[in-house]
């Protein structure tokens, strides 16, 4: 599932390179036309260009919180979680391993005595 939420994200990123060609072919055309000056051509690409990097921006942190509400949803783990049960398990492996060993020195204090 995280590789189609990432798939997604990618694909989002792409839209918004292929959005720059875009913005630079435009002004260009515009600019090729007379419709613009060279310096407003670029002028008007250099502003297109920063409300389509906010736009990214924007649409990253959208993605980012929808995938992260998806994951609540699903029941899935994260790193942090699967690292902290780890932790947890390791801990009651080595609580475990004391209690056996504290096991097997009573019993062996029990046998040594009524032998």
């Amino acid at each position: 599932m995280k590789d189609v939420l990432k798939n997604v994200m990618y694909a989002g990123i792409g839209a918004a390179f292929l959005t720059r060609d875009k913005l630079e072919e435009l002004g260009k055309t515009l600019t090729d036309k007379g419709c613009l000056s060279v310096d407003e051509g670029k002028a008007f690409v250099d502003d297109l260009l920063k409300k389509s990097e906010a736009a990214k921006g924007n649409l990253e942190q959208w993605i980012g919180r929808k995938v992260e509400e998806r994951l609540k949803t699903c029941r899935c783990v994260n790193a942090d979680e699967i690292d902290e049960l780890r932790r947890r398990v390791s801990e009651l492996e080595a609580a475990l391993g004391r209690t056996q060993d504290c096991r097997q020195e009573s019993c062996g204090t029990a046998a040594e005595a009524k032998g």
